[in-house]
């Protein structure tokens, strides 16, 4: 028995707490929650809203009159028939007790207000069709759309916008409202509405939650068939895919259509292939995916120029080992930051490597070079000039596995001796250029090697090398010589450079710069005998103007003589020389200082297609090309 009344006694409990929360859903509904609460007056099984303690304070003569226009008849439906403005469809479900309060809302704080500006030019009719699809089970999900606040609605709600304010004020919440960019409501697809209701549910989501201005009519201006016509799209990722999905007009067709994304991929291919690396990859391949994956396309990776790019580092490196491109030339010079290891990654994927170039890249050591000989054995050219810790080990790696190697700079590489130079010669028979520079390691022996080893020579520069004489006169083996770099070699003689041209036959270029040793009586036998000589330089050189006369007296060739810092060039040297040449076409006569600029200023004009150097006309010529370029005085000073 006491369980029995314990039993009923929890039960009485639970029955209580069902009535308090059946009482606190009661009073949530507030007729001030806008349309939806509206509808559910129209369409609710009881008519009923709440106690005297509800948020609207509805009691039973208020359910008397919503029945009575549920059902439709007596003086209900005649007020139903006579709705013609949007505040009437407002009033006509109110009671007269909510009505009174409705009048009273100029008094509300305007935050209050919000949910009057949602009243909307619709039809009573309407609403059981905004209902349906409300409590549809079936509506697809659609992400909600963030709406702008309107400039129209606000001024509306700080001015309390009440029925009571005027018309005015009521026209401009309608118009802020119609202004609100909202996302369509999703059609229904419940078996139980009718085809009539069908159609007037598409023009009323259309009508309410459009993603255009609606006019009085409560179609879109300019719409003949599609509603959403011409209108700003929402900010709803799905308001975007319904606009994707064939919605828009012929208009925003033919303004896609003029997108340079329609062109072929070859004509944009050849537009970005106009750019560096740095603009693809820092630029274009940040626009779209599009241009992302045409900037990866093969022929702008086969040559990779990432010169003096400080971003670049070792793992940029790996990802581009990894595209596995087939890169046939990279660039790596003034990378400070790329170390061996990226450079062996990149190395063991691009065997088809041709070209290798990494100029003051003094991070890097044998290992670099090495693994590059190792993985490309079709490797042509090889620049690595300016790496301190670059050894004969490296060289030795490129004689054995790159026979193929064409080209290859070592200037400034301190740690290169005779042993390294003579294990590259002797692997590389096809070597045409071998530019060093200062590196004193190297002498005579080297010179040897190369001509005895690579007869297909064009260019050699032994620029600051411990060559003498002795080893120079080899070259004189090398038909092919068209170059022949030999500034400031400290035992150099003229019998040995007269041989050389003589034997040479295609020599066009002769580089004896910073060699006190070549006087005048040289660069006569050099102007003789150079049948192919083009280009001459004789800095610093111990020369006077006879060798200048002599020049111009006997070559037919030569277009370029520099006689810069040659303390004893006159006026009578600059004169003979370009009156006599017929070839000439440059004279350089820096710091020549017994040549007066009266007579430069003179010969310029008597001989304009010769170019006269000197400070001032150097400096007329800097200035005229800062003229063409845009350069202005005034605006450089200003700044």
């Amino acid at each position: 028995m006491g369980h029995l009344l314990s039993k009923n006694g929890n039960r009485g409990n639970r029955l209580k707490k069902r009535k308090r929360k059946l009482l606190k859903r009661k009073k949530r509904n507030c007729f001030l929650q806008g349309p939806c609460m509206l509808c559910f007056i129209v369409h609710g099984n009881s008519g009923s809203l709440g106690n005297g303690n509800g948020g609207g304070g509805v009691g039973e003569d208020d359910d008397a009159q919503r029945s009575e226009v549920v059902s439709g008849s007596g003086s209900g439906s005649e007020r139903l028939a006579a709705l013609s403005s949007p505040d009437d469809c407002a009033k006509f479900l109110l009671s007269p007790r909510e009505l009174a309060i409705w009048e009273g809302l100029s008094a509300v704080p305007a935050r209050l207000v919000v949910p009057r500006a949602l009243f909307r030019a619709t039809p009573a009719c309407e609403y059981a069709e905004m209902v349906c699809k409300r409590k549809c089970a079936d509506v697809r999900r659609c992400a909600p759309c963030k709406q702008p606040r309107c400039c129209a609605l606000q001024e509306v709600m700080e001015n309390g916008g009440g029925a009571g304010a005027g018309g005015a004020r009521d026209t401009a919440a309608a118009a802020a409202h119609r202004q609100l960019p909202l996302c369509p409501l999703p059609s229904s697809s419940s078996s139980s509405s009718s085809s009539s209701s069908s159609s007037s549910s598409s023009s009323t989501s259309e009508g309410v939650c459009g993603t255009g201005p609606l006019t009085d009519s409560g179609e879109s201006p300019g719409s003949t068939g599609s509603t959403t016509a011409a209108t700003p799209r929402s900010s709803s990722p799905s308001c975007h895919q319904d606009h994707a999905h064939g919605d828009a007009q012929p208009g925003e067709n033919s303004a896609d259509n003029s997108s340079i994304n329609h062109l072929p991929s070859s004509i944009l291919l050849k537009v970005f292939s106009h750019l560096s690396v740095k603009e693809r990859c820092l630029s274009v391949s940040l626009v779209c995916k599009y241009w992302r994956d045409l900037c990866l396309d093969f022929q702008f990776w086969k040559q990779i120029d990432l010169s003096g790019l400080q971003q670049v580092t070792d793992e940029l490196l790996v990802k581009i080992a990894s595209w596995k491109l087939n890169v046939t030339e990279i660039n790596l010079s003034d990378c400070r930051n790329v170390q061996d290891h990226g450079v062996c990654v990149l190395a063991s994927h691009c065997p088809g490597l041709l070209k290798y170039t990494a100029y003051r890249c003094k991070q890097l050591s044998d290992l670099s070079l090495a693994t590059a000989a190792a993985h490309c054995p079709l490797l042509q050219k090889a620049h690595v000039g300016n790496q301190d810790k670059l050894t004969d080990d490296a060289l030795k790696k490129l004689g054995q596995c790159c026979p193929e190697l064409r080209d290859i700079h070592l200037g400034q590489c301190y740690l290169i001796s005779d042993v390294g130079m003579e294990a590259l010669a002797q692997g590389c028979p096809k070597l045409q250029r071998i530019y060093m520079q200062e590196n004193k390691l190297v002498t005579d022996r080297s010179v040897r090697a190369f001509a005895e080893h690579c007869p297909e020579l064009q260019f050699v520069g032994f620029m600051g090398c411990s060559v003498t004489s002795l080893g120079v006169i080899h070259l004189t083996r090398l038909k092919n010589l068209s170059s022949l770099d030999l500034r400031h070699i400290s035992e150099l003689d003229n019998e040995t450079v007269m041989e050389v041209v003589k034997q040479c036959r295609s020599l066009s270029s002769l580089n004896l710069c910073l060699n006190w040793s070549i006087n005048d009586r040289c660069v006569e036998i050099i102007a003789k005998e150079g049948r192919s000589l083009k280009e001459l330089y004789l800095v610093s050189c111990k020369i006077t103007d006879y060798a200048l006369i002599a020049i111009g007296k006997y070559s037919s060739t030569i277009e370029t003589v520099d006689a810069g810092w040659c303390k004893e060039i006159t006026d009578q040297g600059a004169t003979q020389i370009a009156k006599s040449s017929k070839s000439l076409r440059y004279l350089g006569l820096m710091r020549c200082d017994k040549v007066n600029e009266e007579t430069v200023e003179r010969l310029v004009q008597q001989y304009p297609h010769i170019v006269f150097s000197t400070v001032i006309q150097d400096c007329k010529r800097t200035l005229e090309r800062a003229y063409q370029m845009g350069w202005n005085p005034n605006s450089s000073s200003a700044s």
